[in-house]
């Protein structure tokens, strides 16, 4: 997954989705799997981070690959995304309504959508059956 908007008009932008074909010492040879650039070969190359800490006396930099191996991702995350197998694992309840729907609706089959739900005072699980709060402020509602 990148992790910085490297391209805008080649769409690629944070959080898109890629498999690696060749990894080299300055760059990654990668095939896009989302988007309307799927399937198209890019290169990503090394980018210069500097961190600039006010206790230290110099600036540290480093080149490093914008890039992450994604096995999960948070919710915010995957928003906008669709995928064939969708597995959700609430440690706790999610903070908001939305949250637990675009869960729900990334997967385009409700057979390929799992859930794994820790037990909390608000869900868990009865039989096969999970349970989970639905978390609204009503004080928010009434401005």
């Amino acid at each position: 997954m990148l992790l910085r908007n490297l391209d805008l008009k080649a769409r690629l932008c944070n959080g898109t989705r890629m498999k690696v074909c060749a990894l080299q010492n300055n760059y990654i040879d990668a095939e896009v799997l989302t988007g309307v650039s799927a399937g198209k070969r890019v290169f990503v190359p090394r980018i210069q981070l500097a961190m600039s800490d006010s206790n230290l006396p110099f600036v540290l930099k480093r080149r490093q690959f914008p890039v992450r191996l994604a096995y999960s991702m948070k919710i915010n995350k995957s928003q906008g995304q669709t995928f064939d197998r969708v597995d959700v694992y609430l440690k706790k309840p999610c903070f908001t309504r939305g949250q637990l729907y675009v869960a729900r609706s990334r997967t385009r089959a409700f057979k390929s959508l799992f859930f794994k739900i820790d037990k909390h005072p608000i869900q868990g699980m009865i039989g096969e059956k999970c349970y989970t709060n639905n978390v609204v402020f009503s004080n928010v509602l009434n401005l």
